[in-house]
């Protein structure tokens, strides 16, 4: 086991803390803080690869970084109680403030270079949209598919299309939390996989954080419930199968959403750990080189990425994926949250 590792499992097995303001300062060797430091030093390297390509990041690239900027202000508000970890929380609070500014830049970017995805999905992107988990809870196995599909399920266009009438911001919708029977069926539809199953738990995610309760949307904890178990399924067999290339992307996008649906079993350390290592230096980016002999495009992880290189990610010559780097961050910023907030598992 490696030493990051060490610590990964000394952090998994310590208590909650009872009381931050009761904590002893840190020793310079807590194992905490040396975690910390270590996704902070990544969210730092990724941010400065925002900056140089804040021109060409596309759309999901900054969603993905609006997350982290929530995370940040998170983890800030757990450290400045914390003496130990108040100089990490200013160190996370300037990250965030820079990326705030950051991300002005990069929509005004995108409203030249992108204006109608733009227009669609804008209330995503502004400040306030996204909000911390207040309660969490652990997945259901028996909520599990006993099969997935094998086919996509749907495109990304007909879920931009759900997606935009729930936000209000189609060419058909006219108020937001708006549900026709077509996208209630797309939504619901059981044993998808891939970035079918994540734009469903995302439908779910976005109607939560908008407030949309009436109809089917009374019933978001159960579908969201179902989806974060077949998730966490996903990610486990990627794990299996030793990570390939081709499904690193709807792995951390799968920890990304899921855990800010308040999953709290899709923060295991050993995938922490993982996820720092695939980090490009010097980039600071996460990217998709060469794996495209790593998986069988035939496979569901392997026919969804594809699909979504073709559509929607931005590449860059150097082997940065927009995608990949802010699904990844995001994922990120959620361990760090969690490392801060300590939420005690439901049961334990």
């Amino acid at each position: 086991m490696s030493y990051l590792g060490l610590l990964l499992l000394l952090w998994l097995l310590a208590p909650p803390r009872p009381c931050l303001a009761s904590r002893a300062p840190l020793h310079p060797h807590d194992g905490e803080a040396t975690v910390a430091d270590l996704v902070l030093s990544a969210l730092e390297r990724a941010t400065a690869f925002l900056r140089r390509r804040l021109r060409e990041v596309n759309l999901d690239g900054v969603l993905g970084f609006r997350v982290l900027e929530v995370q940040l202000g998170g983890v800030r508000e757990q450290w400045a109680r914390d003496p130990g970890m108040r100089p990490l929380g200013l160190r996370a609070e300037k990250l965030a403030e820079e990326l705030a500014g950051l991300l002005q830049g990069a929509t005004r970017y995108l409203e030249q270079s992108d204006a109608q995805y733009l227009r669609e999905f804008r209330p995503t992107l502004l400040p306030g949209f996204w909000r911390l988990p207040r309660v969490w809870t652990l997945t259901n196995a028996s909520l599990a598919y006993p099969t997935l599909e094998k086919q996509d399920s749907f495109s990304e266009e007909q879920s931009d299309a759900c997606l935009a009438q729930l936000l209000g911001t189609g060419v058909d919708s006219s108020q937001p939390c708006a549900l026709s029977d077509a996208c209630a069926s797309l939504m619901t539809r059981p044993g998808c996989t891939g970035y079918a199953l994540s734009h469903q738990l995302l439908f779910f995610l976005m109607a939560r954080m908008m407030g949309c309760t009436a109809g089917l949307f009374g019933q978001s904890q159960h579908y969201m419930n179902r989806f974060c178990a077949n998730m966490l399924l996903i990610n486990r067999r990627v794990e299996a199968g030793g990570y390939p290339p081709i499904a690193r992307d709807i792995f951390c996008e799968n920890i990304m959403f899921c855990g800010i649906s308040g999953f709290l079993d899709f923060y295991r350390p050993g995938w922490l750990e993982t996820i720092l290592s695939w980090q490009q230096a010097p980039e600071g980016c996460f990217g998709r080189a060469g794996e495209g002999a790593a998986a069988s495009p035939h496979s569901p992880a392997g026919r969804h990425s594809l699909r979504r290189v073709k559509r929607r990610d931005k590449q860059f010559t150097d082997g940065c994926s927009s995608h990949n780097t802010a699904v990844a961050v995001s994922a990120l910023g959620g361990f760090l949250y969690v490392l801060a907030a300590r939420p005690p598992a439901p049961g334990r």
